[in-house]
């Protein structure tokens, strides 16, 4: 199953960069250490995993990093309710912005590597993690945001007030997603890996 997708053969590389990204990724969401909790959302470095494999090993790896960190989102708001878990229940909100980091990463490092390498990486690095971000609070906002306010017990307009602070989060993602993730990224390439 995993070695045909779309009529393609998956690579052994890439296959292989799966399974190891997914151990990662499944050691950052058991231990939780992946979540960082910022209430009333977790803030998280889940997100690391998926951008390497996606600019390293292209969409498709990217892609199904992503697909685990959503579940693991699932899986965290399930274990460790908090009056905003019912939002990560929505696969919409948990899943569908965690594969399309490794797509976007993928795509805008795809854009401007022509200009460089290590300026494609940073690009690729800092869209990664912003679609991240603005992913799961757009898709908040579009569907959750009266009864995010209602659980909160705040009026509609403090509730969109903190949802934007909350883009604040994005830039310490992407900052320590650039720290992590562009050495690790510029290596693998040095070394085609």
């Amino acid at each position: 199953m995993m070695e045909k997708i779309y009529g393609k053969k998956l690579a052994t590389r890439q296959i292989t960069m799966i399974g190891m990204l997914f151990a990662v990724t499944i050691v950052l969401g058991a231990t939780r250490l992946g979540f960082i909790p910022i209430p009333p959302f977790n803030t998280t470095i889940m997100h690391i995993p998926v951008i390497i494999g996606a600019i390293v090993g292209g969409p498709i790896v990217g892609g199904f990093i992503g697909l685990l960190f959503g579940v693991f989102s699932i899986i965290q708001a399930i274990n460790t309710p908090t009056p905003a878990s019912f939002i990560f229940f929505n696969p919409v909100v948990s899943v569908l912005p965690r594969i399309l980091i490794g797509v976007v990463a993928y795509y805008v490092y795809v854009l401007f590597k022509r200009k460089s390498e290590k300026v494609g990486a940073f690009l690729g690095i800092v869209a990664g993690s912003f679609t991240n971000t603005i992913g799961v609070l757009g898709m908040i906002y579009i569907f959750y945001m009266k009864a995010y306010a209602n659980a909160f017990h705040i009026s509609y307009n403090a509730a969109v007030k903190t949802l934007l602070l909350l883009v604040l989060n994005g830039f310490i993602s992407a900052g320590i997603a650039l720290v992590v993730s562009l050495p690790i990224i510029m290596i693998a390439k040095k070394l085609k890996i």
